[in-house]
């Protein structure tokens, strides 16, 4: 437009003398008054285009800033940082076998995890956890009078409360559509602990976890899997198989021979999976079991073995577990039903040993196979309207049930560990705190009560004997190995939690 009018003037000035000389006489005063005018336009229009340059040139600066900058932002923007924070109390009380009771009027602890995801290119996916889980008022693990919690090692570390480090929970990296096929790879700190169907009691609407929560071990590894699909809209499947390493012997003279590395490898397949149903197998082997593995605490893990009478770190043999689980939900009402089986298949330095025997010369390492079995039922009632969930559990594990729980969410001891039998009850409520500001939010509290009933010692613990709490001889062997095991136990707890 200003191009346009800056023409018109200088067709106009070019005319003036024309019609100057036409007209003559008195006009001419006029005709110079006019083109002084036009003139003074001309000027201030050079100088408005002048100032539009610069301002033009000004701001293809920033834009050229901005572009060189949209790059840093645009790698900023992939990666994703999303957590959560959770506070929870415990009341816990236990009897044990020769009448002693042990008690914990209130345990607090702390737990803070976050979580990030970025891409690296198309079909490549890195996705890691980060966790602090500390009790209040220690930097180290509790006291523990039972002598069921292990000390800190690698398949509990971020499971069980110690100090307020900020620990790698999980860091995997997922290489996705290979080949254009509905195939991936997977390796790194697998996403191994909570897994279906321990979502529904912790309220969370998605999947926590892989295996099965019989497997509740975090453990490094990897996954080569595949999907499919079912005919029509039944749902899909997915195939998948996964090796882990549970303990890395090191190091070691190999004329030896009494020791090796412990490794995973097995199935995992969801069979069906359609919104909230999912039909799920695994099964798997533990290849070379270590009779107890290593400790984070140098001095623990150093001594380990004399102080606890097992001798020196070696392989026992193997185990193989299997089970499955069915989750659905109709209407309000969540469900789920789960079975489990465990063989040991044990070495010459034998598995569910009896030690007393042993010690005394009356019994020799226990090389038979072993089989143990375990169900599992819950369901939960939703009642939307006011942001409350309320549900039951149950458990029961056989004679020789060894499940893989060192990484469980029970504090003390794993329910899914038990030799015996669980009862557990527990309420959710959904805070009413306002609209959520992202897609993670979610603030809630967690209320529960859980009663343990043991029928026999060594509940999670391959090595030992499962010993008849019912049986006077067995109580008496018990008392020579100095073990004094929890008979029935009560706990409460209540959380208070919020994602972000």
């Amino acid at each position: 437009m200003v191009k346009k009018f800056s023409m018109i003037a200088l067709a106009s000035l070019i005319a003036l003398p024309a019609l100057a000389s036409a007209s003559a006489g008195p006009n001419v005063s006029d005709m110079e008054r006019k083109i002084n005018e036009l003139s003074s336009e001309l000027d201030k229009l050079k100088a408005d285009l002048a100032a539009q340059r610069n301002e033009l040139n000004s701001q293809g600066k920033v834009v050229a800033v901005l572009d060189e900058k949209s790059d840093d932002w645009d790698l900023a923007a992939r990666i994703k940082f999303y957590g959560d924070f959770r506070t929870r109390f415990d009341y816990y009380s236990a009897d044990t076998t020769s009448g002693g009771s042990l008690a914990n009027d209130t345990l607090f602890t702390n737990r803070f995890r976050l979580n990030m995801r970025v891409k690296a290119t198309e079909n490549v996916e890195f996705k890691a956890r980060l966790a602090m889980f500390k009790i209040w008022g220690m930097e180290s693990q509790m006291d523990d009078d039972s002598g069921a919690m292990w000390p800190l090692f690698d398949g509990n570390t971020t499971r069980t409360p110690d100090d307020n480090a900020l620990r790698l929970d999980r860091a995997i990296i997922n290489w996705n559509n290979i080949g254009g096929l509905p195939m991936w790879f997977s390796i790194g700190r697998r996403p191994s602990t909570d897994g279906p169907p321990a979502q529904m009691r912790m309220n969370n609407d998605q999947r926590m976890g892989t295996p099965m929560a019989y497997m509740d071990y975090p453990f490094d590894g990897l996954t080569l899997g595949m999907e499919y699909h079912w005919p029509g809209d039944i749902g899909t499947g997915r195939v998948r198989f996964c090796y882990g390493r549970g303990f890395e012997a090191g190091l070691l003279d190999d004329s030896v021979g009494n020791n090796d590395d412990m490794d995973f490898a097995g199935l995992a397949i969801d069979i069906l999976r359609k919104e909230n149903r999912l039909l799920y197998f695994q099964t798997y082997m533990a290849y070379n079991l270590v009779n107890y593995p290593n400790f984070e605490d140098p001095i623990i893990n150093a001594s380990f073995g004399a102080l606890s009478g097992q001798g020196d770190r070696v392989s026992n043999g193997n185990i193989w577990h299997t089970a499955a689980v069915y989750q659905d939900k109709l209407g309000p009402v969540n469900f789920f039903v789960v079975g489990g089986y465990s063989q040991t298949q044990p070495d010459y330095s034998g598995l569910l040993n009896d030690f007393a025997g042993m010690a005394a010369g009356t019994a020799s390492p226990n090389t038979d196979d072993e089989s143990g079995y375990s169900i599992y039922l819950g369901a939960r009632y939703d009642i939307d309207a006011i942001g409350l969930k309320l549900g039951a559990e149950f458990n029961w594990g056989s004679e020789n049930w060894v499940s893989m729980t060192p990484g469980h969410d029970d504090i003390y001891q794993s329910k899914l560990a038990a030799r015996g039998s669980v009862i557990e009850v527990y309420g959710i409520y959904d805070l009413p705190t306002g609209e959520a500001v992202s897609k993670y939010a979610k603030t809630f509290i967690r209320f529960g009560y859980q009663h343990y009933e043991y029928d026999y010692a060594g509940s999670g613990d391959y090595n030992i004997k499962p010993y008849d709490l019912g049986s006077a001889a067995d109580r008496a062997a018990l008392g020579m190995l100095g073990i004094d095991p929890v008979e029935s136990a009560d706990q409460v707890y209540l959380t208070f939690e919020a994602y972000f």
